[in-house]
C-alpha cells in the first residue's frame, strides 16, 4: 500500500516568496532513514526536515540534504518553526524544543519572526594550503588580506574574509576542485564574507559553497551566518564585553535569492541565536 504524506515547501529568511532559502518540512513518524533520504532527493531542496515525536524534547528534528543527513541546518530549522505555527502545532510567544544531531536546541515563534540556538563552536586557524583554496573558489590574491588568517571551526566550515563586495560578487567557483579540496582537507562548507554589503543596517554579507554536502551554493545559511559572529569575534571585527551583540546579515542577494539573518550572542549567557522570518509557497502531498 502506497504511503501518502503532506509536505511543505517554505522559503526561510524572507517574508516575501521567491526569496531566502527553500526548505522542505514534514513529519517523519514512521518513516525511515532510507525513505527521508530518498524524499528529500526527490524534493531537490539544500534541506528537508522531519520532525517527529522525542522523549527528550518538544520533537526530533532531522536535516536531510539530496546526498546526505547532516548535523545541523538553520534555514530548515526556521522553516520547521513555521511549519509548527501554520499548522497550530505551537503558540504565539512559545518556546519550542528540538532533539537533533547537534543536541537539543531551544527555538522560539513570535509574530512570524522565528529565533533557533546554535551551538558554540571553538574557531581555529586554517594551516593548509590558501592557494588551492583561492585558485578553486577563483578569488584573486590581491582581494584577501595576507595577515588576516582562514578560520575553521568545529562544524567543519572554512571562514574566509574577503575585501570587498564586488570582490564576492565575481566569484565562479571551479566546483569539481573544491570539493577535491574539501574531501582531501576535512572542510565541509566554505564560507567566503565581507563587511561590504547592500544595505547599511547590515554588518556583513556571505556566499557559502558546500560542494561536499551536495550543495554547490546555498542561497541563505543559518549554520553559517549564526557562528559568524565568532569568527568576526576571534577576528577582532567584534567584541565581546558584557552586553548581548546583535548584529544583521545579509546572503543570497547575489544569486537572486535575497535573505536576511539576525543573529544574537550573550557574552554573559554564552547563547548564540539566529533569527528570521518564514513564507510558505508550496503544500501538497507526496506519495510513495
Amino acid at each position: 500500500m502506497a504511503k501518502k504524506i503532506n509536505i511543505f515547501q517554505i522559503d526561510a529568511f524572507s517574508d516575501k516568496p521567491f526569496g531566502g532559502n527553500p526548505a522542505g518540512v514534514t513529519f517523519g513518524d514512521g518513516l525511515t532513514k532510507e525513505e527521508m533520504q530518498f524524499i528529500a532527493r526527490e524534493m531537490n531542496l539544500a534541506e528537508t526536515a522531519f520532525l517527529s515525536k522525542s522523549d527528550k524534547a518538544d520533537y526530533n528534528l532531522r536535516w536531510f540534504t539530496p546526498k546526505m543527513e547532516v548535523e545541523l541546518c538553520g534555514h530548515a530549522t526556521i522553516a520547521s518553526l513555521h511549519f509548527l505555527s501554520e499548522n497550530n502545532l505551537i503558540k504565539n510567544n512559545s518556546e519550542v524544543k528540538f532533539d537533533t544531531l547537534s543536541g537539543v536546541l531551544k527555538c522560539r515563534a513570535e509574530n512570524n519572526e522565528y529565533r533557533m540556538q546554535i551551538p558554540i563552536y571553538k574557531v581555529n586557524e586554517y594551516t593548509g594550503n590558501r592557494d588551492e583554496i583561492l585558485k578553486a573558489l577563483t578569488i584573486d590574491k590581491c582581494d584577501v588580506f595576507d595577515s588576516i588568517p582562514f578560520l575553521i571551526l568545529e562544524n567543519d566550515y572554512l571562514y574566509i574574509y574577503i575585501k570587498k563586495l564586488s570582490a564576492l560578487k565575481k566569484l565562479k567557483p571551479n566546483f569539481k576542485d573544491l570539493l577535491k579540496l574539501s574531501t582531501e582537507n576535512k572542510f565541509g562548507g566554505v564560507v567566503v564574507f565581507t563587511k561590504e554589503t547592500f544595505e547599511e543596517d547590515n554588518f556583513a554579507h556571505l556566499r557559502f559553497f558546500a560542494p561536499y554536502y551536495g550543495i554547490d551554493e546555498d542561497p541563505v545559511t543559518g549554520s553559517a551566518n549564526g557562528p559568524l559572529m565568532l569568527v568576526l569575534n576571534y577576528l577582532g571585527f567584534v567584541k565581546f564585553d558584557k552586553e548581548d551583540v546583535k548584529l544583521n546579515f545579509e546572503q543570497g542577494d547575489i544569486i537572486g535569492r535575497r535573505g536576511r539573518i539576525g543573529v544574537n550572542y550573550s557574552p554573559v549567557k554564552k547563547d548564540l541565536y539566529i533569527s528570521g522570518k518564514a513564507v510558505t509557497v508550496i503544500r501538497g502531498d507526496l506519495i510513495f
